[in-house]
């Protein structure tokens, strides 16, 4: 028989129970704020490592390129100056090459026309495609902007005196066989490296495209890197 003391006993005890179950302990809110401190300092922490990993890769990608690229200074057909420097910002696509080549040339400006129309449409105006010239005696900076009307119209041309020919193509490890007194009216040919140079927006080298090398396969490998480039950093550029 239920007496008036068991049913104040059970109704205490069920008081209770409801009490440490639906409201905070010192003890219990003690262990919840340093489970949440703790937990706050191992995503850090974890946060930092991934970074780390990311930046090693990244230098460890860089430390495997080979050295191309570097200090130089030429002209562009406005006579402005243009130097490593305008390479930051944007992804370069760079050539050399001359403007009295029969085919070859125009075959990988073509190339690179349509490398970029391709990228320009997935990814807007991030690109500037370079025509350097390995023939200072004969194009001249007016022929240069004529020449390349024939192409991408974001072409930059550039041309500068022999020894900053000579120094540019060394830097981008470029061969070309024009001498240094080349008559500016003779007819003649010029043997050079043909290579399309991909340049990141901090000016340095990722890969070179030989002839060999189809369109298709530059813009697979140009939509990589953009993308990776993208995930280090947050930016196309």
């Amino acid at each position: 028989m239920l007496t008036a003391s068991t049913l104040q006993k059970r109704h205490q005890s069920s008081y209770s129970d409801r009490n440490s179950v639906g409201v905070f302990t010192p003890t219990s809110a003690a262990l919840f704020v340093a489970t949440g401190i703790g937990l706050f300092f191992y995503f850090r922490h974890e946060k930092a490592q991934l970074l780390a990993r990311r930046e090693e890769e990244r230098a460890t990608k860089q430390y495997g390129r080979p050295q191309v690229g570097g200090p130089f200074s030429l002209l562009t057909p406005d006579g402005q100056p243009f130097t490593e420097q305008n390479l930051f910002g944007k992804w370069s696509l760079v050539y050399f090459g001359f403007t009295n080549c029969p085919d070859i040339c125009p075959q990988e400006l073509d190339k690179v026309t349509s490398v970029i129309d391709v990228i320009e449409k997935e990814h807007g105006k991030i690109f500037q495609p370079l025509f350097i010239s390995v023939d200072p005696a004969r194009d001249t900076p007016a022929r240069i902007d004529k020449y390349l009307q024939d192409f991408h119209p974001s072409y930059i041309g550039l041309v500068g005196s022999y020894e900053a020919t000579k120094a540019v193509c060394k830097a981008y490890r470029v061969y070309f066989s024009t001498p240094p007194n080349a008559d500016p009216a003779g007819d003649y040919l010029v043997d050079h490296s043909i290579f399309v140079y991909f340049m990141d927006p901090s000016g340095k080298f990722v890969e070179a495209f030989g002839q060999a090398v189809p369109k298709e396969e530059i813009i697979d490998k140009v939509r990589e890197v953009i993308k990776e480039w993208e995930m280090e950093t947050g930016t196309k550029v």
